[in-house]
């Protein structure tokens, strides 16, 4: 019997925002039709799911009504602590892709952007290639390159981690960790935070860089609200903190990036 494929599905970035951008916007027809005839779901969030495949249902009808789709969420562990722990301690997916040893195709979703990257997934896709199931990555919004390809920061170098500390001195000593990393091998460092956080996180990044450190700001990305900002440290401790919770005030999801 020939094996389903597991399908990488991108959704909008608006999860959990006022706003909302319109589908068809963010994505290309190609990636809106075969999230409709997709009847197995792997996912993060089954309500947002659900809510994601009402929107393209008003585009392209969907093969099956959406109580008749198989909505399986990974475990709450996995999106919340990751899976990446190191040899022995990663999540086993194998059993969640079944139905495609059964010949049916299987789309893997996040609540926002790329599954996989940025956002839970990765599990799935190993397993996948363990079972020597075909992976199809469709086209979509990813919120860290519209960021850095926004910043003016280094592209051709660049790493993602993820969280900083909450605790202030422990972030402090990241940030100066990953300063001294970007200044001395010219990799671009990208993070992110909770949006309730942001101005917190600006502020810290603020006080705690070098001045002449790059730090950009990319807020609400694909949404008409986008705030897409990079200043050295110097110039955002000029333009003080009026202009510093602007950037952040309207409490949207943000990138931080930051690089010589």
């Amino acid at each position: 019997m020939q094996k389903g494929k597991l399908y990488l599905v991108p959704v909008p970035l608006d999860h959990g925002c006022e706003q909302q951008t319109a589908v068809d916007e963010v994505l290309p027809l190609g990636t809106i039709k075969r999230a409709a005839i997709l009847n197995q779901w792997i996912s993060e969030n089954a309500k947002s799911t659900r809510a994601f495949l009402k929107r393209v249902n008003v585009l392209t009808p969907l093969a099956q009504p959406i109580q008749n789709l198989q909505i399986t969420e990974l475990p709450r562990e996995v999106h919340k602590k990751g899976d990446h722990a190191g040899a022995g301690t990663q999540f086993d997916a194998r059993p969640l892709l079944a139905p495609a040893l059964s010949g049916m195709d299987i789309g893997l979703v996040s609540e926002a952007g790329m599954p996989g990257v940025a956002d839970p997934g990765g599990s799935v896709v190993r397993a996948a290639h363990e079972l020597d199931i075909e992976v199809v990555p469709l086209v979509g919004p990813v919120s860290i390159l519209l960021a850095l390809a926004a910043s003016g920061l280094n592209g051709q170098n660049f790493a993602f981690v993820g969280y900083l500390p909450q605790d202030a001195a422990a972030r402090a000593q990241r940030i100066r960790e990953l300063e001294a990393l970007a200044w001395k091998s010219g990799q671009t460092q990208l993070f992110i935070e909770t949006p309730y956080r942001n101005q917190a996180l600006l502020q810290a990044l603020v006080s705690t860089l070098r001045e002449d450190t790059r730090l950009a700001v990319a807020g609400g990305l694909t949404l008409e609200s986008a705030r897409i900002r990079m200043l050295t440290a110097r110039q955002w401790k000029r333009a003080g903190a009026a202009a510093m919770d602007a950037e952040t005030s309207l409490k949207l999801p943000c990138v931080f990036a930051i690089g010589p």
